[in-house]
């Protein structure tokens, strides 16, 4: 079952998405989901499946992108900013609801492509795309020098 991201369940996405982020401070990454509640370009889906207990177990965040989205051939772009689900519901389906929810949400918003990324020595997250259907559209390296 879904919920969207609301002041009632913040504080579990933050929980969530530290386990996914664990070099963000949880503080931050409750304000940061705290300011997607008000936002008309972000959006959160958190899954979870016992009514009763309503014990989250994972989530997907997104958000609307106007500039370029590598290999994009359309703009708005949806983009699949993170997506976790907990090790013990993993392979379960869980993540390609999540996913569906992000991809209705960007129908809806006018968007017809929707991205993501990850690092590229992270095979499993490379696979989990391509096994939901992303195309890889580029390999990037970024580089940084203080001057």
């Amino acid at each position: 079952m879904i919920d969207k991201l609301n002041n009632d369940n913040v504080k579990e996405c933050a929980r969530l998405a530290y386990e996914l982020w664990p070099e963000t401070e949880y503080e931050e990454l409750f304000d940061d989901f705290t300011d997607i509640i008000s936002s008309d370009k972000a959006e959160c889906f958190l899954y979870y499946e016992d009514e009763a207990s309503k014990e989250y177990i994972g989530f997907a965040q997104a958000s609307i992108r106007f500039d370029y989205v590598e290999g994009s051939d359309s703009s708005p772009v949806v983009y699949l900013e993170g997506i976790y689900v907990d090790e013990n519901y993993r392979r379960r389906g869980v993540a390609q609801v999540l996913v569906k929810c992000v991809e209705d949400w960007g129908k809806d918003m006018g968007c017809s492509e929707i991205a993501s990324d990850c690092v590229l020595d992270n095979y499993l997250s490379v696979d989990f795309h391509k096994g939901i259907g992303f195309k890889e559209a580029n390999r990037l390296v970024c580089f940084i020098k203080s001057i």
